[in-house]
């Protein structure tokens, strides 16, 4: 049987920018120590709250290469790789396993909108071409396109897909998925508000954004849940909704990188096409963030 990748919390970690929109190395590095000390499982670098579809190749390559040196085996590290690019995308993976990560996270290809045959030969085409575990990532929301539970059951059938991040918020494709795959085909919630419904129809954990600002909360809720301890990490998952939710007012990553600054975090500002919070939001933001104890009133 395969092994999951990680159980537990995974942090989709930020990118952070200096003043000129180049990325800040030595902030970095405090993020991601900051991000082990505190007991996360897995670290996620460029992905989508990495704003990876903002870097160029040769500074996606030098951020994964970097990530994987700094956490220097303290925790696994899955590198996101995807493009709407096959080609790209098995570059990126190549690079990515030159670096030393412990796997690859590859996001559905967006705008080309393929058909579930297409996502089957884009999938093999690249687990042909790497040794590393790949973890699948669905979010229609962003990509226009979604697995459906038969291209789950087919892809899972290749010894290299470890599993799926799930970010569909479909809890019939979710129920159909477990049905229908294998026990060692595993999954994942990509969504913050869902982690303990998901693990209760078998995830293994969770790979966050609000882990960034929270991580011994989202560490506890996922560790609860591991236990078969449901009761307890609702209780979790229902006291934090407040701040979740603020932390996806605006397209992700623009709350969560406005949350690390209110915190004392060096996250930097945005590239465009993202751009500042709006002043709106950000009360909201501030208050949640008070609430839940994470700055002062």
């Amino acid at each position: 049987m395969r092994e999951p990748i990680f159980t537990g919390t995974c942090t989709a970690i930020v990118t952070p920018f200096d003043e000129s929109g180049a990325i800040n190395y030595d902030a970095f590095g405090a993020l991601i120590d900051n991000q082990i000390q505190r007991g996360v499982d897995a670290i996620c670098v460029c992905g989508t709250t990495g704003e990876s579809a903002t870097m160029s190749i040769r500074e996606h390559i030098a951020v994964v290469e970097f990530c994987v040196k700094r956490a220097n085996h303290r925790v696994k590290i899955i590198a996101g790789a995807g493009s709407n690019d096959t080609s790209a995308a098995v570059y990126l993976s190549q690079h990515a396993q030159d670096s030393g990560a412990d796997a690859l996270l590859h996001v559905t290809p967006y705008y080309n909108k393929a058909t579930q045959t297409g996502l089957i030969r884009h999938y093999e085409y690249i687990a042909d071409r790497v040794d590393l575990p790949i973890i699948l990532y669905n979010v229609p929301s962003r990509t226009g396109v979604s697995f459906t539970a038969e291209t789950y059951k087919y892809l899972a059938q290749n010894p290299q897909i470890n599993g799926v991040k799930e970010a569909s918020g479909n809890f019939s494709l979710l129920a159909h998925t477990r049905c229908v795959c294998p026990d060692d085909f595993y999954i994942w919630s990509g969504n913050d508000d869902q982690v303990v419904p998901m693990m209760s129809l078998g995830a293994k954990g969770v790979i966050s954004v609000a882990s960034n600002l929270v991580p011994e909360v989202m560490v506890k809720m996922s560790h609860l849940c591991l236990e078969d301890r449901f009761t307890e990490a609702a209780q979790i998952q229902i006291g934090y909704m407040d701040l979740i939710d603020a932390l996806f007012t605006e397209v992700n990553p623009i709350p969560i990188k406005a949350a690390m600054n209110l915190a004392g975090h060096q996250a930097g500002g945005l590239r465009l096409p993202l751009c500042d919070i709006s002043d709106k939001n950000l009360e909201v933001l501030k208050a949640a963030m008070v609430r839940a104890g994470v700055i002062g009133g």
